[in-house]
């Protein structure tokens, strides 16, 4: 028998729906995923087998087809392990089949049965709403996040037990309802008003802040640079809800966002350190992900030493600084980051300090 889930991949800041496709045959017993998937999802066979089996379900002793399409789009991470789970409950009778035609189903599966986090919950979630689907099954740790995105029942999952007991009308789930803190920091941030002195520096930064502008600061050690460029951003405006889901989808596909703070709220301040290197400050991987001036779009990147960083990673932050965006190219693709960050540097006055 044939069954469908469709679940989400995540390539660049944006969602592709991937139908799961899970098929039943005679022949000896084992589990085949096809569609070019990494090694992680090549390791769900036995996470899924373990979770069906702990959960007091059957495992159906046939061979198992599973097919993620489209099948030239990679398929990375753990997150395909409930719906290749539902898939084979379904194709096993042990579940309805039609249940799930119009919701989106994303998870990593403990040996358990429990349901685990996974990155990238924000935007499947709006790619949900885009393509039409009216529910979407996240692990209950990211209901929270989902949940900013109107028009779309959340539904909470614990474990596959729950689950399947819900599927079959015994005990539905209630779905997760928006909550939005106001000024919930995802970060401490040091008050600009606990700066002693510097009067210049401070009107300086009051200025650049209400302008946007780049700021370089030189001084000797100790005179309190690093101390005024994480002020900077307690006295930038406050973001928009449009700006804030904008900085949660970076931080939600980059595996960042902080515990219990489904929405970040707060401007970012990111400082790398200055041996990093060129790929990890505007991003890059084998397939690209953000880099620090990605993750401090909306917000602040801060580069102390800077002549400490390198000649090739300074120059790579031209085009980001003149486009607020960055387009980094590979084999199989391109992908475009945002980067509207403000710049602030700080250097001493000589090398010897």
């Amino acid at each position: 028998m044939l069954a469908r889930v469709f679940s989400c991949a995540i390539l660049g800041l944006d969602g592709v729906i991937v139908d799961v496709e899970v098929d039943l045959a005679n022949g000896l017993p084992g589990v085949i995923i096809v569609g070019l998937p990494d090694t992680a999802v090549q390791e769900s066979r036995e996470r899924v087998q373990s979770a069906i089996q702990n959960s007091g379900l059957l495992f159906p002793r046939k061979h198992v087809r599973v097919n993620l399409a489209p099948a030239a789009v990679r398929k990375e991470g753990p997150s395909y392990d409930l719906p290749i789970a539902l898939g084979i409950l379904a194709a096993s009778e042990q579940i309805p089949a039609d249940v799930l035609t119009d919701a989106l189903v994303v998870g990593e599966l403990s040996l358990d049965g429990s349901v685990r986090h996974v990155r990238g919950v924000l935007p499947m979630a709006a790619l949900a709403v885009e393509k039409g689907y009216h529910r979407i099954l996240v692990p209950a740790a990211d209901a929270a996040e989902a949940a900013l995105i109107p028009e779309l029942e959340v539904i909470p999952i614990q474990d596959l037990t729950q689950l399947c007991a819900a599927l079959n009308g015994n005990f539905p789930i209630p779905p997760q309802q928006q909550e939005i803190k106001a000024e919930h920091p995802a970060w401490e941030l040091t008050d600009f008003r606990e700066v002693k002195g510097q009067e210049h520096v401070k009107r300086a930064l009051e200025i650049a802040a209400a302008g946007g502008h780049n700021i370089l600061m030189i001084g000797p050690p100790g005179a309190g640079k690093t101390l005024l460029a994480r002020a900077l951003p307690a006295i930038l405006p406050s973001m928009t809800i449009a700006e804030a889901l904008d900085v949660t989808r970076i931080y939600s596909v980059a595996d960042l966002l902080p515990k219990d703070v489904p929405l970040i709220q707060t401007r970012p301040f990111r400082a790398p350190h200055h041996t990093i290197s060129h790929a990890g400050l505007v991003g890059g991987g084998n397939w690209p992900h953000p880099g620090e001036i990605s993750l401090a779009h909306r917000g602040v990147l801060f580069l102390d030493e800077l002549p400490e960083f390198s000649k090739q990673v300074l120059e790579v932050l031209r085009q980001p600084l003149e486009d607020k965006m960055v387009t980094i190219s590979r084999a199989r693709g391109s992908l475009t980051f945002p980067a509207n960050f403000q710049l602030v540097a700080a250097m001493n006055p000589c090398p010897c300090g």
